[in-house]
């Protein structure tokens, strides 16, 4: 990608900040959406809940960038939090969508938010993106959540679905926890540990998300995650071998079940998800390792 102008949605959270910093290092100019009146050229408003984009402001914009949406791991799930999880993502979607679809002249691509919760708990079994999805709550927000990106597809815009798996940061998401733990010496595997975690490096996340953007052989869902998905366990182990630190600790079910809610069942659960799109539009990981990427986020 070359002097591109590109809109972000979800531009202040973890891996937004990270992509808007990536793009404007190379000479991209970023079109943050905010929630609020625009100050800048470089802002454009919306509300997700009302469904409104100013489309003037994404004028001129080659590929937009949508990542918003609340965070499945910041609240207990009660009813009214697995309705903002879902009303944020799809009514987002279909705002950024709609709005697409309304313009003379609309960006090329749109690269759109997904997760590999879409597969729900595949258990062993291994799968990429042709897997239908799985049963629960998240598995029904994802399917809802690509569906609702329905009218920029049909308006002639290459749509992408970043199924993203558990993004490895220290400053942040999941891990951003779990490091702090394991320093202190108080890590240890989730329930039996034998359940799978899909994993991606935060370097090589950010370069998939671009690589979608730049690549147009590529459209419909793509997952974002590492080669070599690994169990809890493995990844206890790698935690305490490379923090130096004993992994003795093990948070039994009924505890995660109790502390978390209906939550735990997804942090029980296991998904082994393979990024086969990825590696077949020629994209080549730097950290494909559980090591090699633990390594990368404490570095």
């Amino acid at each position: 990608m070359g002097g591109m102008r590109i809109a972000v949605t979800g531009s202040t959270g973890l891996i937004g900040t990270a992509l808007v910093r990536s793009l404007r290092a190379d000479g991209h100019q970023v079109v943050r959406l905010v929630r609020r009146a625009a100050s800048t050229r470089e802002e454009v408003t919306w509300d997700p809940k009302r469904q409104y984009v100013d489309a003037d402001g994404l004028a001129g914009c080659e590929a937009v960038v949508h990542l918003a949406g609340a965070g499945v791991g910041d609240h207990r799930w009660t009813e009214t939090y697995k309705k903002e999880i879902r009303d944020s993502r799809v009514l987002g979607t279909a705002a950024i969508a709609e709005t697409l679809a309304s313009m003379d002249a609309p960006p090329k691509v749109l690269v759109c938010g997904s997760a590999i919760g879409f597969y729900g708990d595949t258990g062993e079994r291994a799968v990429d993106e042709e897997a239908p999805p799985g049963e629960g709550f998240l598995p029904s927000v994802c399917v809802e959540w690509e569906e609702a990106a329905a009218p920029a597809q049909e308006a002639g815009v290459r749509t992408v679905f970043a199924r993203t798996g558990l993004v490895v940061a220290r400053e942040g998401g999941a891990w951003g926890r779990l490091f702090p733990l394991f320093r202190a010496g108080l890590g240890g595997r989730l329930g039996s540990g034998r359940q799978y975690w899909s994993y991606i490096a935060m370097h090589d996340h950010i370069a998939a998300l671009r690589h979608l953007v730049d690549t147009e052989s590529l459209s419909g869902p793509v997952n974002l995650t590492a080669p070599q998905p690994v169990t809890n366990r493995e990844v206890t182990e790698a935690m305490g071998r490379l923090l130096k630190r004993p992994t003795l600790f093990t948070v039994p079910a009924p505890a995660l079940r109790l502390a978390l809610g209906e939550f735990s069942t997804d942090v029980l659960g296991s998904q082994r998800v393979l990024p086969r799109q990825l590696e077949e539009s020629g994209f080549s990981f730097a950290f494909p390792g559980i090591d090699d990427t633990l390594r990368a986020a404490l570095n």
